[in-house]
């Protein structure tokens, strides 16, 4: 394997540098975007209890805030929902804008990585096949051994980008999918604290 790096050139080190970090983005999203972890199915059932029991104080809003990023958002619904409908809403919706964001951490870079790594990989082949050229053009086509590896680290580094976007790119569409179905799911739970506090109609919260 060492031998097959060194045989890219220097374009391979950009390219290893670039599969570390989505190896590393990719172990760090799968963690943080674990669904039990972002929006736990119980925590609208338990805020219920709270509220029902008369034990929601300013503890608990902060106890909330800090155990998930949808607890986040409930506990800004929460913190302004003796203002009425309209302005918990809004609560929520900038606090669901702020948890987004922090959701959607690093995808942008893992995007661009996945669109260097194979402009990387050509860069190395024109690198290589103008080795090539000028080796002809130098000594003709006697010299095997430089024609040889002219065309190797041309190859080379372009399958090592190709082997480093691939992924990637994997890795982002999934992420941004979990990313979509969490956000789906906490605006379910945040219009369900909604409709409980500031509607006449019956909801029904419950664990799930």
């Amino acid at each position: 394997m060492f031998d097959v790096i060194v045989a890219g050139g220097w374009l391979m080190l950009p390219i290893m540098i670039c599969s570390l970090f989505v190896v590393a983005i990719g172990a760090e999203r799968y963690w943080s975007l674990n669904p039990a972890k972002v929006a736990p199915k119980t925590l609208l059932a338990q805020v219920w209890s709270w509220i029902k029991n008369n034990q929601l104080d300013g503890t608990k809003i902060r106890e909330l805030k800090q155990s998930s990023p949808l607890g986040r958002i409930l506990a800004a619904g929460l913190s302004n929902s003796k203002h009425g409908r309209e302005v918990m809403k809004d609560s929520i919706q900038e606090a669901a804008g702020q948890v987004i964001h922090e959701l959607e951490r690093y995808m942008t870079p893992l995007g661009t990585i996945a669109a260097i790594a194979p402009l990387l990989g050509l860069l190395g082949t024109v690198i290589g096949m103008i080795k090539v050229f000028t080796a002809i053009m130098l000594q003709g086509t006697g010299n095997t051994g430089v024609l040889a590896g002219g065309i190797s680290e041309a190859l080379i580094t372009t399958a090592a980008g190709m082997t480093v976007a691939i992924p990637a790119i994997i890795l982002q569409r999934y992420f941004l999918r979990r990313i979509d179905t969490l956000v789906v799911t906490m605006e379910e739970e945040a219009s369900k604290l909604v409709d409980a506090l500031h509607s006449d109609r019956r909801v029904d919260i419950k664990n799930n």
